[in-house]
């Protein structure tokens, strides 16, 4: 099935340079700026201006509060993991609405690197001590008004639903193994039967895949695109030790948070880890590389 939405808005380089106008008092040469565009996802655009700046756009509606969450919670969190040593894009500029366009938008760094989901599995084991202190900087006590987010974060039961839904696709569709399917059933629903969060709300990333974090020469840079930043369950985003790792890699990022989590919360990682992986299979008929993810990862959940 086809994974992105159709645009609701034209963005175009004229609209760009219209924009940055707004920003000529922050940063001075920004209109003049060499300008690209280097991404477009489910909700954004992102066009990088001139060496070490881009300009992030939502390109539909349903998207358009999300710039608004990462404005917010970035220069809360964003110091907290930079001192690990891990790049996050605390906006430079929050852009208004204009004539030219509907939305809030940002001006960020730009991060150099390779975008993780093109480092092999096997070389992002050296990621794992970094990216688990990043996380233990983020996973910080979140405030009663943090931005909310319906899907990430939740417990695991709010998704049941759509889950049953996903399994009975992938059998009809015979997109899977029918063993696959039952195995990985079962680790959802180990999940669902797992201790939930009890605790109180804690900062999540709620997107975090080797997609949104940046490498350089094996040394992992930044964690980027925070557009689903909210707080919650941490399981969510300790899912990422079966969609980033091999068994080396994961074994190591859990020793670096040992102690941090109990069994039950590991549990219901595995199991977000095993529906997100299934949605990226059922998902990705037009962007290949999120399908190969969502296949690759399969036989980590599984094999774990």
């Amino acid at each position: 099935m086809p994974d992105k939405p159709p645009a609701e808005v034209l963005i175009d380089e004229r609209v760009v340079r219209a924009l940055l106008a707004q920003a000529n008092a922050s940063i001075p040469d920004a209109a003049s700026r060499a300008l690209t565009k280097t991404s477009e996802g489910w909700d954004s655009e992102v066009w990088r201006l001139g060496e070490d700046l881009a300009v992030r756009l939502p390109r539909r509606a349903l998207a358009a509060p999300l710039v608004l969450h990462e404005q917010r919670a970035l220069p809360v969190v964003g110091p907290r993991i930079e001192a690990t040593g891990i790049h996050v894009p605390i906006p430079v500029f929050a852009g208004s609405p204009s004539d030219h366009y509907p939305w809030h938008w940002s001006i960020v760094p730009w991060y150099a690197g390779t975008a993780g989901l093109h480092v092999p599995r096997a070389e992002r084991a050296d990621w794992a001590g970094p990216l688990a202190a990043a996380l233990v900087a983020l996973h910080a006590p979140a405030p009663a008004d943090h931005p909310v987010n319906p899907v990430r974060g939740v417990p695991l039961t709010d998704r049941a639903p759509l889950v049953s839904e996903r399994v009975a696709l992938l059998r009809e569709t015979h997109a899977l193994p029918p063993s696959s399917v039952d195995a990985l059933e079962s680790v959802w629903r180990a999940g669902l039967a797992a201790a939930p969060w009890s605790a109180d709300p804690v900062w999540i990333h709620g997107d975090l895949h080797p997609g949104n974090l940046v490498a350089d020469g094996g040394r992992l840079v930044a964690l980027i695109d925070f557009g689903d930043v909210t707080a919650g369950d941490p399981a969510y985003d300790l899912a990422v030790a079966w969609l980033a790792f091999d068994a080396r890699g994961r074994a190591r990022f859990r020793s670096a948070l040992e102690g941090r989590h109990d069994a039950a919360t590991w549990v219901r990682a595995r199991a977000w880890a095993a529906t997100i992986a299934m949605m990226l299979v059922i998902n990705s008929d037009d962007n290949p590389d999120y399908g190969a993810l969502g296949a690759e990862a399969i036989p980590e959940v599984l094999g774990d």
